[in-house]
C-alpha cells in the first residue's frame, strides 16, 4: 500500500476516549474533544458528548457541515422544526446555519452522542444569545 500526497509532518493518532479528559459543558453534560487540531487535524474535528439525564443541549447552529452518530442512549434530535426520536446507530446530518440540539429522553441513564463538523475551524452560535465562538475554544475550558 503507498501513500499518496501524505504530508511528511503529520503522524496518524489513536484517541482513546475513556483515557482522556472531558469539558463540563454545565447541566450534567460532558464533552471529549477527540480529533482536533492538536490532533494535526487539518480539515474535520471530531469528539463524543455525554448528555446527561432530563438534559438537553441548548439550541444552536454551525458554519459548517456537522454529522451526529447516536452511541448509547434514547432521546431527541431537534433540527429546525423538527424533532426526531433517536437510539443507538441513528445518525443525522445537518447543514451548515440550521438551528439544532440534541435532548436526553431518559431520567436516569446518559445520551452519548460522537459528532463530526467538516471544518476544524468550526463556530456555535447560541440561539438564545446569538454568540458565536470556535467550537475548539469551548473545548480549552473546565477541562476535568
Amino acid at each position: 500500500m503507498t501513500a499518496a500526497a501524505a504530508k511528511p509532518d503529520l503522524k496518524a493518532s489513536l484517541m482513546r476516549p475513556d483515557q482522556m479528559p472531558s469539558v463540563d459543558r454545565g447541566g450534567g453534560n460532558r464533552t471529549i474533544p477527540l480529533v482536533t487540531r492538536a490532533t494535526g487535524s487539518q480539515q474535520m474535528l471530531t469528539g463524543m458528548t455525554m448528555i446527561g439525564p432530563g438534559s438537553a443541549i441548548p439550541w444552536h447552529y454551525h458554519d459548517c457541515e456537522e454529522t451526529v452518530l447516536v452511541l448509547e442512549g434514547e432521546g431527541f434530535a431537534e433540527v429546525g422544526e423538527e424533532v426526531h426520536p433517536v437510539k443507538p446507530m441513528d445518525t443525522t446530518w445537518i447543514p451548515c446555519n440550521l438551528p439544532h440540539r440534541f435532548r436526553n429522553g431518559s431520567s436516569e441513564k446518559p445520551l452519548k452522542i460522537f459528532w463530526v463538523y467538516a471544518s476544524v475551524d468550526a463556530t456555535r452560535t447560541m440561539v438564545e444569545t446569538g454568540e458565536t465562538r470556535p467550537v475548539s475554544a469551548e473545548h480549552a475550558r473546565k477541562s476535568a
